[in-house]
């Protein structure tokens, strides 16, 4: 496949050349197949912005997956979650490529990592080999797709990272994706910044309608507003032939003219991508599933997207003016959907005010502070909050609620349980379970030191003491004890837990460790017998699976292979 240009993307792209100095010839697609993204660079994910493009394997596994230029593996890594299977190349140019979610390697990279992954005696293993151990040429094939790790159906991840191992947009160094649809804006909301700011005789966020014009624009009814007010969005962009909601390339706004903000979403770095939650309106997220992209930059926001910024992307409004707002979204294609606000400048006397909420926990961003009551303690570090809240805090009998989960932490707290009245036999049992929104306890790691559990966390919500003395379960799939199975070409084992979660597992043929993929999606471990350690006609097959408190299962049968 060639890379393209298209004429409406001479302009951008040799801006964006410019810019960084992109190498837009350097990189061949991982694919050989016309591609369609399941998701772009950029876009909103839980806690994190989507670091590369997912491409889509036309709803299966096995494709070839190709180097996107020379260089050398610089490191695998093979992870039950993630990106799962996931291959790095190290190219002369000082960049790297990343290749997740993958089903196999291509033989010569899978004898190297099966030789290591026996030598640990591990299925997870992170290896970066030399240069001179794994090189590769362009156009190579490296992998086979897949749909490992956390993949929610099969694709290709796909990153482009700098020298700094930050990643970028790889659509900037030239990949051809067919996108002739324009941008769609779900929603538009207002929210008044300013101590005496209001909109609409309110101090609190308005949903705003959307109405469309016969252009393509949309245009919103005309609002009554003084002192400083931002606005939000939810949009979204689709490229051709795919119905995946995938995230914009540009978002900006102006007043009367006048560039008041943008967002740009080409690179970032990991350290920063968790900020993502001060972008959106995060406890509007958590209580709606709808993330409300903000066009305002708050003072604790130190993300790198933003350019352009006028007032902190604020506009300022004055009684008896009046201004038009405009929010321009752009995708990479150079299609743009324009928003205007009609903003007339009034004030108003009597104002609905924010509810206030006050309690006896006050939590300051800049400093530490510590709450503690029934035997339990919570720890907010320095820096752990954004800004400063009241906090509703409620101590029961081995249970804490800590907020809802409506405030983003940048952070983690910790919080602890005594358990000093239990027996040292009965807190092998217990762990610290965070409750969800279905009234269900979920395991939260946790440290045992004698009297003392504790773990951490970076959310806010409500989090307990639990049991679990259920050890898990181990069920044969493609056989049975005594059977001959000399046409399997695997060996599946199906394994769960139902409270705790598993922790561990380990398998040996004949007291020989055999190596077991562990496909947490599907509770499976499957041993493939191309391997070459099982080579005996009478064969006894041990599996022990733990779970995160240390109940043991063990699993022994017998099978026969010619």
């Amino acid at each position: 496949m060639k890379w393209i240009y298209a004429v409406g993307f001479l302009f951008l792209t040799s801006n964006l050349t410019a810019q960084y100095q992109i190498p837009t010839e350097y990189f061949d697609p991982p694919l050989d197949i016309p591609l369609v993204l399941a998701g772009s660079f950029g876009e909103l994910r839980s806690n994190h912005f989507h670091s590369g493009l997912d491409i889509k394997t036309q709803q299966r596994e096995g494709l070839p997956v190709l180097a996107a230029a020379e260089g050398f593996v610089s490191r695998i890594n093979i992870s039950h979650y993630g990106y799962g299977k996931a291959l790095y190349i190290q190219h002369p140019n000082g960049y790297t490529t990343v290749y997740g979610h993958l089903q196999s390697f291509s033989p010569e990279i899978e004898a190297f990592i099966k030789k290591k992954q026996y030598e640990k005696e591990s299925y997870e293993i992170e290896l970066f080999p030399s240069a001179e151990e794994l090189r590769v040429e362009r156009g190579e094939l490296v992998a086979i797709s897949g749909n490992t790790g956390g993949s929610g159906g099969p694709h290709l991840h796909f990153e482009i990272r700098d020298g700094q191992q930050r990643p970028m947009n790889p659509l900037m160094f030239g990949i051809d994706i067919k996108d002739t649809r324009t941008p769609l804006v779900q929603g538009l909301y207002v929210y008044p910044a300013g101590e005496e700011a209001h909109v609409n005789g309110s101090a609190q966020r308005q949903k705003l309608n959307l109405i469309p014009q016969s252009d393509g624009t949309y245009v919103a009814p005309k609002i009554e507003a003084c002192g400083s007010i931002g606005f939000g969005i939810t949009t979204i962009d689709q490229q051709d032939g795919a119905p995946n909601q995938n995230g914009v390339y540009r978002i900006e706004t102006s007043a009367n003219g006048e560039k008041l903000f943008q967002a740009n979403f080409e690179k970032f770095s990991f350290a920063e991508t968790r900020h993502l939650n001060k972008l959106i309106d995060y406890g509007y997220y958590t209580q709606n599933n709808t993330r409300i992209q903000k066009l305002f930059v708050e003072p604790t926001n130190p993300l790198s997207i933003y350019s352009d910024l006028s007032n902190d992307g604020l506009l300022e409004v004055k009684d008896s003016l009046s201004y038009t707002y405009t929010i321009k979204v752009t995708d990479f294609a150079g299609n743009e959907r324009i928003v205007r606000v009609p903003v007339q400048g009034k004030q108003e006397e009597n104002i609905s005010q924010k509810p206030e909420f006050t309690s006896d926990f006050y939590a300051e961003a800049g400093k530490g502070c510590a709450f503690k009551d029934k035997g339990i303690d919570v720890y907010i570090p320095k820096n752990c909050l954004y800004e400063d809240h009241y906090l509703d805090v409620v101590f029961e009998d081995e249970k804490v609620k800590l907020h809802e989960d409506v405030i983003p932490l940048q952070g983690y707290v910790t919080i602890g349980f005594d358990v000093s009245k239990y027996k040292p036999e009965d807190r092998e049992q217990l762990f610290i379970a965070e409750i969800n929104k279905w009234g269900k306890p979920n395991y939260s790691t946790t440290y045992k030191d004698v009297e003392r559990f504790t773990t951490k966390t970076r959310n806010f919500g409500t989090f307990t003491l639990a049991s679990d003395n259920t050890p898990p379960k181990i069920v044969p799939v493609n056989f049975r004890d005594g059977q001959w199975i000399s046409n399997n070409k695997d060996l599946k084992v199906r394994i769960s837990d139902d409270l705790s979660g598993i922790k561990q597992y380990r398998a040996t043929v004949n007291g020989k460790f055999i190596l077991m993929e562990y496909e947490y999606k599907k509770n499976l471990l499957t041993h493939d017998f191309s391997d070459g350690v099982v080579t005996e006609t009478e064969n006894h097959l041990k599996i022990e699976v733990t779970d995160n408190v240390g109940n043991t299962t063990i699993f022994e049968s017998t099978f026969y292979r010619k």
